[in-house]
């Protein structure tokens, strides 16, 4: 039997029980197990690790509990910015977009980067454009509009400050969403999307759509993708730090992982989380916050759906 696995997240951050109803714990809950279930079915009928993290990352996308496409948090002028990426570990492929607005799924367009273009990152109205140009259909901003959202940005408009999530000012929730998987042909990907910072500013854009610092994945070491404070991650280039300790330290995935979530990117100053698999199947979770929204399968036996550490 050859081996299949995933992992995704939901963001991290101070998420913790005492706040949390068990009315809203549980919609989380069925959140990551559609999620967890869409992207394991792909698998589980051979299909690849590219379709398994695509479709996984759409049911989140697709789920206002998340900050990532239609639960994006608002930015200065009202608006959504969104931000994804992808990447395929057998040819090291990757497609990403930020800055884009009335995009139902940035992930599949960041796929359509990957496929269609020889680039790797396209921005705001320019990455707009070469959506239009391949017919990828556009969405209505009433879409988007969540009112806790809104709330949310209105506590803060007008003003220098801005806001991670679901948080309070005085909370850190980073609600960016990813998945990683591992299909039977031995070949492995990674996905990431976020809404970005509510009431962000100047065109600001987070480690999301960056490869090797919110994504990457390659057979030769492993995929990643991160949720956290995007601007230390940028700094640690934490997806890719975690892939070189592999490559170049002989690691095992566990302790790459907690090296660099647990210790380097601490040592910077930055706080959050990641998920990652590598051609073996094994699968990490790992996070320096209060908690993150996780959940992993593979195919023999193991499942987990968590919130907190």
């Amino acid at each position: 039997m050859k081996n299949i696995s995933i992992a995704i997240h939901g963001g991290a951050g101070t998420i913790l029980r005492a706040e949390m109803s068990a009315e809203k714990e549980q919609q989380y809950k069925d959140a990551l197990q559609e999620a967890l279930d869409a992207g394991y079915a792909v698998l589980e009928n051979n299909g690849t690790a590219l379709d398994a993290v695509e479709v996984a990352v759409k049911k989140l996308e697709n789920c206002p509990l998340f900050n990532a496409a239609k639960g994006s948090v608002f930015n200065a002028i009202g608006k959504h910015e969104m931000d994804a990426s992808i990447m395929d570990g057998k040819t090291t492929l990757a497609g990403a977009v930020c800055g884009v607005h009335n995009v139902q799924n940035p992930v599949s367009l960041a796929r359509q980067v990957m496929e269609q273009t020889e680039h790797v990152l396209l921005m705001g109205e320019g990455a707009m454009d070469f959506a239009a140009t391949i017919g990828y259909p556009f969405i209505d901003d009433d879409y988007f509009y969540d009112e806790f959202r809104y709330q949310q940005w209105l506590k803060i408009k007008d003003t220098e400050n801005f806001q991670l999530d679901h948080s309070d000012l005085k909370d850190k929730k980073f609600g960016t969403v990813g998945a990683v998987a591992l299909d039977v042909h031995g070949n492995i990907a990674a996905a990431t999307s976020t809404g970005g910072m509510t009431n962000k500013k100047f065109g600001r854009v987070g480690d999301s759509p960056i490869i090797g610092a919110g994504t990457y994945a390659n057979n030769a070491t492993c995929a990643v993708s991160c949720t956290g404070s995007g601007e230390y991650f940028l700094r640690g280039v934490v997806a890719y730090d975690v892939a070189c300790l592999i490559e170049h330290k002989n690691y095992s995935l566990q302790d790459a992982c907690e090296e660099v979530i647990q210790h380097r990117l601490k040592n910077i100053g930055g706080d959050g989380g990641l998920i990652a698999v590598d051609t073996k199947g094994n699968i990490t979770l790992s996070f320096n916050t209060e908690g993150m929204y996780r959940a992993s399968k593979n195919n023999v036996g193991v499942q987990e759906i968590s919130i907190y550490r």
